[in-house]
């Protein structure tokens, strides 16, 4: 039975046993080492303990009635990953010390075992218990830091969208948020959100390609009852839903012609016209367009209207994609870490420098959302504490293989412009990997000159910060190596 004494200073210890014998032993020898210690008398009593409190460390039986120590040990994992887990038993099989390491035992003893030997297996459980903990506040602490809204970042591409969403969001103007796929479009429209006088209003957001033509309509404007087969109520669209708030319209590239025209007239008179009724109804709603795609293409190729597009684009906010902000890899990579370490109960402490190198030199076609993906996989996969190198070998393409198919580009469902830019953008990557970031020596490497690499690399980048160095080579001549080279 549980036994209610002073609190010690070493740490909140549970001791799970059926026998009461070696419950009062492990009592002794580990108050009289300044442990906190509570008693379970199996392992029912056990869980019903864990439910309500937490410890630091709990040393379980493996032998005992319905409820074994291991069931202990998945409880413990699954309530608070955080929490080490010692077992101990008197009939130990390597198959038996194998499953309860690899169920996330910190480590496991035969009995009979000596005071000592059992007081410095729980000091350094709670060593590890405490560092893991302490690590994961400070990763806490820092993500904080350099947070915006929900959005994670600290490199210079990231401060800029921030600072101009600061800017942009207390105003009334409609915006329109450019991005690739995966690289956080809606958070930004969130955060532009929350930082507007509209921030007691709904955001709502819509997926304008998710939708078929024929019922986006009503979805957008509502209808009334009897517009059409099926419409046996009046139902109001996102338009209504959103009065007073923000509503981003995603992938806004989709909208067919015949509903860019009724959303133009949306923006022009702040006024909705249900489908299948003759009556206007006045709305206030900010809206936001978001997009993956070259508006200005479409406007040329006569797909997408010039006038809808000045309305949505009174100021545009372009999300860098992830290979343009590699500085933010590591940030990103330890928030998923935390995040589907709690959310499998497992304890991951970090990543391996080699791990974290391989993720770093990805180029992540598919941006924050493939990172997040690649982590929450390797999390899962990994079979220690820390990801190691082994652990994203096979789930990052670039530490795979160079190899890239003709199936795998068109299952990403890219354009020509888009897979050829991202193939451009790898083996720009590639050369200047090779070349310890030097752009001359790149260049070279490519077959090209300094100048049109340095055009094609402005270009990927779409204007992004110019290199220090990138006065090398304005006289039209490659910058010579010989005096003194470009790093980046």
């Amino acid at each position: 039975m549980a036994r209610g004494r002073k609190r010690q200073t070493g740490g909140r210890i549970l001791v799970v046993d059926d026998e009461q014998s070696m419950r009062e032993f492990l009592e002794i020898a580990l108050r009289r080492g300044g442990f906190d210690v509570t008693l379970a008398e199996d392992g029912s009593h056990a869980l019903a303990l864990l439910e309500n409190q937490r410890f630091d460390l709990v040393i379980t039986d493996l032998k005992m009635g319905d409820v074994s120590g291991l069931d202990v040990l998945h409880h413990v994992k699954s309530l608070a990953p955080q929490t080490e887990v010692v077992v101990v038993t008197a009939f130990a099989t390597s198959d038996t010390a194998i499953e309860a390491m690899k169920a996330g035992a910190y480590d496991y003893l035969k009995k009979p075992f000596k005071v000592d030997e059992i007081r410095i297996v729980c000091q350094r459980a709670l060593e590890r218990h405490r560092l893991a903990v302490e690590n994961r506040e400070l990763r806490r602490r820092l993500t904080a830091t350099q947070r915006f809204g929900q959005i994670l970042g600290k490199s210079a591409a990231m401060r800029r969208v921030f600072e101009l969403i600061d800017k942009v969001a207390p105003s009334r103007s409609n915006l329109l948020v450019t991005g690739e796929s995966g690289t956080g479009k809606e958070l930004v429209a969130r955060s532009i959100h929350l930082k507007s006088s509209r921030v007691a209003g709904p955001f709502l957001a819509v997926n304008c390609g998710a939708i078929p033509s024929n019922l986006l309509e009503s979805e957008l404007f509502g209808h009334v009852k009897g517009a059409f087969t099926g419409a046996d109520r009046d139902r109001p669209g996102m338009f209504r839903q959103a009065q007073g708030g923000t509503l981003l319209l995603d992938e806004v590239a989709e909208l067919d012609v015949s509903l860019q025209v009724k959303l133009l007239r949306v923006l022009q008179e702040r006024r909705i016209r249900p489908v299948g009724s003759d009556q206007d109804e006045s709305v206030d709603v900010r809206v936001i367009a978001a997009t993956n795609r070259d508006l200005v293409q479409l406007v040329g190729e006569g797909t997408f209207r010039d006038d809808l597009y000045y309305r949505l684009n009174v100021i545009e906010v372009r999300v860098p994609p992830l290979r343009e902000r590699r500085e933010d890899i590591p940030l990103l990579v330890n928030y998923f870490c935390d995040k589907y370490a709690e959310e499998n109960g497992k304890v991951i402490e970090g990543m391996a420098a080699e791990a974290m190198k391989k993720l770093v030199g990805y180029s992540y076609p598919g941006n924050v959302r493939e990172l997040e993906n690649i982590i929450e996989r390797a999390v899962i996969l990994a079979a220690g504490s820390v990801i190691e190198s082994e652990d994203v070998v096979d789930l990052v393409p670039a530490a795979r293989s160079d190899a890239v198919t003709l199936e795998w580009l068109l299952e990403k469902g890219w354009s020509l412009d888009e897979a050829l830019a991202w193939v451009e953008q790898r083996l720009i990557d590639e050369a200047l990997q090779r070349t310890s970031g030097v752009r001359v020596e790149a260049a070279r490497v490519l077959g090209i000159s300094f100048r049109s690499f340095r055009y094609r690399l402005q270009k990927l980048t779409q204007g992004g910060d110019e290199h220090p160095s990138d006065s090398l080579g304005e006289s039209g001549q490659d910058a010579d190596p010989g005096s003194g080279g470009e790093s980046a």
